[in-house]
């Protein structure tokens, strides 16, 4: 059986040796490249294309062992299988060429015969890391260009999010937004609905990664202020976000369709701090008196586009001058620490009462960066939304509430 022809290095400090080995592999239809020690063999390495080496255990200027431990500290863009001639069966010597990244092992005074197997096996060896090597390219390119494509979807996201940075109807509004991955399961809107409504939502689709966030962007796109206007109003104009939250589960709980996403969403009023709210299984946002005092607001409610015949309610609560709504997904509750405790609910409230201290500005980042503290710097494993937004504490010339 004959074997493609290969460059191999020869390291053998007997010249009549070298002369030898060189001999039987060019017979064999190889190409060799001699050299004196391990050193020169090395050197070698680096300015050629050889596959083999063929290198004496024993040897002035780095010996067989050495001389491996250097080759495998290269950074080749082949793999070398390495051959060392070995007059000796100590287990010991073995042992220690093996764990230095020897391949192979040839005796001396075997036949040309063994030779030529050895040189088969390593033929074989360099052949399947080759292979491997093109299939491991084909697939980091494959790689980078979905990771292209995922910045470019991350990027598109990022313009789905309102983009704040004045205050609305008297409200001032702050995110953060932390994906777990390049892209994002979580969702979050807030927009002037007429001169005196704002309306806001947040989104949280079920699952991680490119599934979640499809789903997310596509909510991003249909919940337009239009279409928040259209569905969370009735006819007189009265606050329906149930209605919005109810059309949303019509569109989203198909018989085929195993996606569902928690949300909150709700309706405020310039003038008098009203704000009707539905909850569809969204952690519970947190009310922030101007005092410091955080309450959570709602009771759970059924998660959209899980049950076709779910029904949800309208809630209202009065939003004083100074107060704040908090919400955060939760990615934010259910990150753990390295002992594998959960931050929980308890200490997001105890974060959340704070946002009088530290201003509604500073708060979400704030959160965040709490977070990672807790994480003890791990990356924070769900996706993360925070969305804080306080009522201003000025008196609208036309209201006194």
């Amino acid at each position: 059986m004959s074997t493609a022809r290969l460059k191999i290095i020869v390291a053998e400090d007997s010249e009549i040796q070298r002369l030898y080995l060189c001999s039987l592999l060019d017979a064999m239809g190889h190409e060799t490249i001699p050299a004196e020690d391990g050193q020169q063999a090395l050197a070698l390495l680096q300015d050629s294309k050889a596959q083999i080496v063929l290198s004496d255990l024993q040897m002035p200027n780095l010996n067989g062992i050495d001389l491996t431990r250097s080759i495998r500290a290269l950074d080749l863009d082949r793999y070398v299988h390495v051959i060392v001639i070995t007059g000796s069966d100590e287990i010991d010597v073995r042992q220690e060429a093996l764990e230095a990244g020897v391949d192979d092992f040839f005796t001396k005074g075997d036949s040309p015969t063994m030779l030529r197997a050895r040189i088969m096996i390593a033929s074989r060896s360099v052949t399947h890391a080759a292979e491997l090597a093109k299939r491991t390219q084909v697939l980091k390119e494959a790689n980078d260009r979905i990771l292209d494509d995922l910045r470019a979807a991350a990027a598109a996201q990022q313009q789905l999010l309102p983009d704040i940075q004045d205050d609305i109807l008297g409200f001032k509004v702050a995110s953060a937004f932390v994906p777990s991955a390049i892209v994002s399961g979580d969702m979050f809107g807030c927009s002037l609905l007429d001169d005196e409504t704002l309306g806001f939502y947040a989104v949280d689709v079920s699952g991680h990664g490119v599934h979640a966030s499809l789903l997310s962007v596509a909510i991003g796109h249909l919940i337009t202020p239009e279409y928040f206007r259209d569905k969370a109003r009735t006819k007189d104009g009265l606050f329906d976000p149930a209605n919005l939250v109810g059309a949303l589960n019509v569109r989203f709980s198909a018989a085929d369709n195993a996606e569902y996403f928690t949300m909150f969403c709700g309706l405020i009023d310039k003038s008098s701090g009203n704000l009707v709210y539905c909850q569809a299984g969204y952690p519970s946002p947190y009310h922030v008196t101007k005092d410091g005092i955080a309450t959570p607001v709602g009771d759970g409610g059924f998660p959209v586009g899980m049950i076709a015949a779910a029904t949800y309610e309208n809630r209202s609560l009065h939003v004083s001058r100074g107060d704040a709504l908090v919400m955060c997904s939760d990615g934010a509750s259910e990150a753990e620490n390295p002992n594998m405790e959960p931050f929980g609910n308890d200490r997001v409230q105890n974060a959340a009462a704070s946002l009088s201290e530290i201003g509604v500005r500073n708060f979400p980042d704030a959160l965040v960066d709490q977070l990672k503290e807790w994480r003890a710097g791990h990356p924070i494993e769900d996706d993360l939304t925070v969305v804080a937004l306080e009522r201003s504490e000025e008196d609208d010339p036309d209201n006194t509430t």
